[in-house]
């Protein structure tokens, strides 16, 4: 598996570490990059992580804007400005800095959410009502999907 997947939560220790889903540190392995490349999400309380991919995504992402304009200029320095790369120990484990322990309201537990390229770091609590709300969400996409594929089809037949 190269991609991030599945939800963990983890405990910080009495020293501030927390483990990186094993998972998660074998897909960090394969894609090559030396710790972990962290940022804050552009809209929620909560923390992108990953490698190289990540990364990647990151430069594309920028790449649709112009140098020097203001468009690029604000999400890089997001993106890149308020980024951090952690530093992975021998046991797999991360020091969270106070600055995304702050963005993400992160106390003693950490919740990890795999979303393919990247994942995300929460404080649990913050993410059980996040996923409650990405559900309906869902549903409710799931339903106007629905509706427009039944329309579409239904006009495809009215012209036979």
């Amino acid at each position: 598996m190269d991609e991030f997947v599945s939800t963990y939560t983890n405990r910080l220790d009495a020293k501030g570490r927390v483990s990186i889903p094993a998972q998660f540190r074998a897909v960090l392995v394969r894609d090559g990059f030396e710790g972990l490349y962290c940022c804050p999400t552009l809209d929620r309380n909560a923390v992108d992580a990953g490698g190289n991919r990540f990364r990647d995504q990151i430069r594309s992402s920028l790449k649709l804007f112009e140098a020097f304009s203001e468009e690029h200029e604000y999400l890089s320095t997001t993106l890149i400005g308020e980024s951090e790369i952690l530093k992975i120990d021998q046991d797999g484990r991360v020091i969270l800095s106070d600055a995304i322990k702050d963005h993400a309201g992160i106390s003693d537990r950490v919740t990890f959410v795999g979303q393919g390229y990247k994942f995300q770091i929460w404080e649990p609590d913050r993410f059980a009502a996040y996923r409650e709300e990405a559900k309906n969400r869902v549903r409710d996409l799931r339903k106007q999907l629905g509706s427009q594929h039944r329309a579409a089809g239904a006009n495809s037949g009215a012209g036979e």
